[in-house]
């Protein structure tokens, strides 16, 4: 292993010394963040709010400080038919009715999975990754169809924010320690040979955990009236259960829905399935499933539901190339390289390879500008609240979309034949920390 010499830091210094782009750089830092100085002026006419193709939508819900991006995104897509069916011009579902039960699901989830774990070695990589990870607030397309098919939805009134609801981090700090106590508690029980006693364990552990939530979140509803007022005219339909709210108001719509991803990394091979061990939430639910595209036919896809008039839920990194305040996210945007002399581009596959990148985020996409019978951006409905961006809408670029966006969801109908037969194969089960699984996470 090479150390390094005082000779060396002397080639450094004189090297620096050398490069008066970087001797400006330094004296602008000193009172100006690093993070401010790459934009580039000449790139803002190409991100402007004006598309060619859009879906008229409602305004932006704010998921806080809690990561429910998923189920935001899901429950904007539910809302829009709800909306239009009653000429609503603003309306929410609750998204605590549906965290709700998805934490509920989550800690069963982890509960049941711990059987497998009951043996091995306490230094077991997947056991210390379920350790670590516990439950959390992320989710993925799969395990929002999971809860919606088995427990369906309320409107926000129905079921509205509490403090916890709306800021999870100490809540999901108090789960998992139980959690863990738990892991720990059943696993003392096999290795002491008191084996018939665990399932106990798992009974009281899930009602203690069940009566938490329900002081956290409130009591979910069995039944409730839906009251609206549309036209100026009052409306109320009476007694309605959330999952006959769903099926006959909403639509049993869910189940010809099919996840594809571009995850461009050579253990993935395009038009093959893919699922990732231990991640779900729904005991009995729907698998998740993905299937691997190309860019060109995951965005043809896209384009093809958009511009029919139907919204895409998708799942993106947005950490990379975004500006909050104006809510653009655009890799042309930046002059990083020239600036710093450095070179700092990976491949998407790299970036996955190297733990560079990930899905973090999903949203909804609601328009699209076409030039020269191509996209060259992307307007999207996120959940951040409506104090940034386009009164909360947030722009993409295409190039951005090509690096950064890993997961949409798409109509069975929009897929070719071969698509078809190839998402009917049986998945391949990638690792629990397979990069496909951070939006869960």
């Amino acid at each position: 292993m090479n150390k390094i010499s005082f000779d060396d830091l002397t080639k450094y210094q004189e090297n620096y010394d050398q490069k008066p782009v970087q001797n400006a750089l330094r004296r602008v830092l000193m009172k100006n963040e690093l993070s401010t100085l790459f934009d580039k002026q000449e790139q803002k006419s190409l991100t402007q709010f004006k598309f060619s193709n859009e879906i008229k939508t409602l305004p932006v819900t704010y998921q806080k400080q809690s990561g429910r991006c998923w189920i935001f995104a899901g429950l904007n897509l539910l809302r829009e038919i709800i909306a239009s069916k009653y000429d609503l011009k603003d309306f929410e579902l609750s998204q605590n009715y549906t965290a709700f039960y998805d934490k509920l699901e989550k800690i069963n989830y982890f509960i049941e999975i711990m059987d497998d774990f009951l043996e091995v070695d306490q230094d077991d990589r997947t056991l210390q990754h379920i350790l670590k990870t516990g439950i959390q607030d992320g989710g993925q397309w799969d395990m929002f169809v999971s809860l919606i098919e088995k427990y369906g939805v309320v409107p926000k009134e129905s079921m509205v924010e509490t403090s916890s609801s709306s800021s999870t981090a100490f809540m999901n700090k108090l789960i998992n320690v139980k959690l863990r106590l738990y892991a720990a508690d059943a696993r003392r029980l096999k290795h002491a040979g008191k084996e018939s006693d665990i399932p106990n364990l798992k009974s009281k552990t899930l009602n203690e955990l069940y009566t938490f939530l329900t002081t956290n979140f409130g009591v979910p509803p069995k039944t409730f009236d839906f009251e609206y007022v549309a036209k100026d005219e009052y409306h109320i339909i009476k007694n309605l259960t959330p999952q006959l709210f769903y099926k006959e108001h909403v639509g049993d719509i869910l189940k010809d829905y099919v996840s594809i991803i571009h995850a461009p990394t050579k253990d993935k091979p395009y038009m093959k399935t893919y699922s990732v061990a231990y991640l779900g939430n729904v005991i009995g639910g729907r698998d998740i499933k993905y299937l691997n595209l190309e860019m060109k036919d995951l965005k043809g896809l896209v384009l093809k539901q958009l511009l029919n008039k139907e919204l895409v839920w998708f799942g993106a990194d947005v950490s990379r190339y975004g500006d909050k305040v104006s809510g653009v996210w655009d890799d042309e945007s930046y002059d990083f390289e020239n600036m710093l002399e450095m070179n700092l581009f990976m491949t998407k596959e790299d970036e996955l390879d190297y733990s560079q990148g990930s899905m973090n985020h999903a949203m909804v996409i609601t328009a699209v500008n076409m030039s020269d019978e191509k996209p060259n951006r992307w307007k999207i409905e996120n959940s951040w609240g409506d104090a940034n961006g386009q009164k909360g809408y947030y722009l993409a670029s295409d190039t951005w979309f090509d690096r950064y966006v890993y997961q949409a969801v798409i109509h069975q109908k929009y897929l070719t034949e071969e698509m078809r037969k190839a998402w009917k194969k049986d998945p391949k089960i990638l690792k629990p920390w397979d990069p496909m699984g951070s939006l869960a996470k």
